[in-house]
């Protein structure tokens, strides 16, 4: 599948939908996605003024929600809802800006009916801006 709106599969809504398009997907095992914060994004004015920088926090949830469509894209997981368990060695290692297009990344490590591990990563121009281990369980 490529080229799909992730409202097709998970639940989220602006103003807190941080994916774009998904690029790549191969359901209950991987996903490939972007997205461009807005520029006028109300969080930028905020974290920090005068130096606006996207929330690590940011990152972690637009991994977690393409993790989300890497599950919900399966036939299996039909009407449920993966929802964090945990966040394991979170590492930000870039500083994300205004006009940054993030490159995100997902692999789901492993998967049962009531849980799951995920780990994956967000980029910018190639460059790894933050990497993260996800536990979930599906409600």
């Amino acid at each position: 599948m490529f080229g799909m709106d992730p409202k097709e599969l998970i639940p989220h809504r602006d103003p807190f939908l941080f994916l774009d398009e998904i690029t790549e997907l191969i359901p209950k095992i991987s996903a490939k996605a972007i997205w461009t914060p807005p520029t006028d994004w109300p969080n930028f004015s905020g974290h920090f003024p005068g130096r606006p920088t996207l929330p690590g926090v940011v990152m972690v949830e637009s991994v977690a929600q393409l993790g989300a469509a890497t599950v919900l894209a399966s036939p299996d997981y039909q009407g449920k809802l993966p929802l964090f368990g945990g966040i394991d060695r979170a590492r930000f290692r870039k500083q994300v800006l205004p006009g940054d297009t993030l490159e995100l990344e997902v692999e789901l490590v492993s998967l049962s009916a009531m849980a799951g591990k995920g780990k994956g990563s967000a980029s910018v121009n190639g460059k790894v801006a933050c990497e993260v281990e996800l536990f979930f369980v599906i409600a």
